[in-house]
């Protein structure tokens, strides 16, 4: 998880932190977790939807690696791109 990821977390109330959380945790056993969409001009960035937020991560699969870049409101998810 990135620092910006883990500075995301902070700002989460408890309920969706939870749900946030537990979505990254799928990753470990399914790095394609249902609902989880390709990002089209990324080539290895995907997004879960949880709840109004966007986790957006990549995916590394000949070196097992995922990376959770950022966490955000869904109307501010995809500025970056």
């Amino acid at each position: 998880m990135t620092a910006s990821a883990e500075k995301d977390l902070r700002g989460l109330d408890r309920t969706t932190l939870r749900r946030v959380i537990a979505a990254i945790q799928t990753f470990a056993h399914n790095p394609f977790p249902a609902g989880a969409i390709k990002l089209t001009d990324a080539d290895r960035l995907y997004r879960v939807r949880v709840g109004q937020y966007r986790v957006i991560y990549e995916v590394e699969p000949a070196e097992g690696i995922i990376t959770v870049h950022y966490r955000r409101h869904r109307r501010d998810a995809y500025r970056r791109f």
